[in-house]
């Protein structure tokens, strides 16, 4: 789907749409689809780790094909979300096996501000989950 076949179908709809759509493409490990729900100007924030800050669909471009070079299993699990006008909360799961073995997991709460049918600026709150020992 084009940018502008995106924005004809998205623009009117509601913010856990566009959330989750987004989520569904990320999925799909469908990085062209995935960036177009990312308005150019997108800023991600990461509180605890500030120096991983970034402007734009480059960057979320960078970052996600990553995860999907580095995790053919890679997948997002929503695990609770709520709505409060064009912001959506959501607690995540983040997780994928490295072609070395290793689990990667991640969870964490994210806040992202929809707007125009596209995310407009995420405040990302999340942490890498150490798997417990097994006895």
């Amino acid at each position: 789907m084009s940018e502008q076949q995106r924005q004809d179908t998205y623009v009117h709809a509601k913010p856990k749409e566009i959330f989750e759509s987004m989520i569904e493409a990320a999925n799909r490990h469908d990085l062209e689809a995935m960036v177009t729900y990312f308005a150019p100007d997108y800023r991600s924030e990461l509180p605890f780790s500030p120096e991983r800050n970034f402007t734009g669909q480059a960057g979320v471009r960078k970052n996600w094909s990553f995860f999907f070079s580095t995790m053919p299993d890679f997948r997002v699990e929503i695990l609770s979300e709520a709505i409060e006008g064009d912001s959506v909360w959501a607690e995540l799961f983040f997780h994928g096996t490295r072609a070395d073995g290793v689990k990667q997991m991640m969870q964490g709460v994210n806040i992202m501000k929809i707007q125009g049918g596209q995310i407009v600026w995420g405040k990302l709150y999340q942490s890498s989950v150490q798997q417990s020992p097994t006895y």
